[in-house]
């Protein structure tokens, strides 16, 4: 297991005995300490002088890419579980994703439902991503909304030494660096999959990097996004159709056109972005989608307003992944 850490001396003690109940299952935990100011590196020192499954790696702080490397290439066993500093893992855990990746060869990432904690900290929208997470287990609904969000949270997930650095491991990115290796993950042909279990405690506190990293924010998604959308062959062909003339819409089709993905249009519902036009080409009535068979992106937000767009592009004899996807 690799854990990044920096300054989580008050959440690193619950972290490692987690991991130390792990059963049926050899662990190795690589903690690699990112220039901590709070004592942490200490603590990790005296834990793993009781702990010999415990490797104390000592580095300046060069940020959690860095440390993720860093553990990634230390580590000696073939597979590799995440976990930070910060998160709880059932006693489960790993044996459970270990004998689903021995079994499942195809499948490159096996993550695991999770539980966010604490309930004061945690916010309606981390409670919605939550839920869309953990509905998605199965390799297909993964690949069908990869596009969506990360489908995998990021300390659930384990996957192979070997394949992780054949994939060029963490890539320092303008966009969230686990959202990046799953996308590559998808597109090099691996199947992502999930335990239906929920065998991950993630912590939620107001100081979590995806809070204040702007490459967690909405524009560093939709600039990822695009960024591997310009790379899918259904995309790359071109040209495309995006659904969604709004903000969202806006923004991906500007970065995606950045990427060079030829656009022909945009269609929307909304009367007052009919007849208009984003980034030169024309704002339609979706009635247009019966009279061309370019591919669809769907880049309409409002989680409930998926199952009407799909089931209408259904209806106009569209197949999802064939001919549509979402993006939003």
């Amino acid at each position: 297991m690799v854990m990044p850490v920096f300054n989580a001396r008050e959440t690193l003690a619950q972290a490692v005995a987690s991991i130390r109940r792990q059963r049926r299952v050899q662990v190795e935990l690589i903690c690699v300490d990112d220039g901590s100011t709070d004592g942490s590196l200490a603590l990790l020192a005296e834990m793993a002088a009781a702990y010999p499954e415990l490797r104390v790696i000592a580095q300046p702080h060069r940020g959690i890419v860095a440390a993720l490397n860093t553990g990634l290439e230390a580590a000696r066993y073939a597979l590799i579980a995440r976990m930070d500093a910060d998160d709880v893992a059932h006693p489960e855990r790993l044996a459970r994703q270990a004998a689903f990746l021995l079994n499942h060869p195809p499948v490159g990432v096996v993550g695991t439902r999770v539980r966010s904690f604490p309930k004061r900290a945690v916010s309606d929208a981390f409670y919605a991503y939550e839920a869309w997470s953990n509905r998605l287990v199965q390799p297909e609904d993964i690949a069908r909304e990869i596009y969506i969000e990360s489908p995998i949270v990021h300390p659930s997930a384990m996957y192979r030494r070997d394949e992780v650095l054949r994939l060029g491991g963490y890539r320092d990115v303008p966009w969230p660096e686990d959202y990046d290796l799953w996308l590559r993950y998808h597109q090099a042909g691996y199947h992502l999959a999930k335990l239906s279990q929920v065998l991950l405690g993630w912590r939620m506190y107001p100081e979590r990097l995806s809070f204040s990293d702007p490459r967690c924010s909405l524009g560093g998604f939709i600039r990822c996004k695009a960024h591997f959308l310009a790379h899918d062959p259904r995309v790359r062909r071109g040209p495309v159709i995006i659904w969604g003339a709004g903000m969202t819409g806006r923004r991906l089709g500007k970065e995606l056109m950045r990427e060079g993905v030829d656009i022909e249009a945009f269609v929307d519902i909304t009367p007052r972005s009919i007849g208009r036009t984003r980034h030169g080409r024309p704002v339609h009535a979706i009635d247009y989608l019966r009279e061309t068979r370019r591919f669809v992106i769907v880049a309409v937000p409002a989680a409930h307003a998926r199952a009407e767009i799909r089931a209408q592009l259904r209806a106009w004899g569209r197949e999802e992944g064939r001919d549509f996807l979402f993006a939003a």
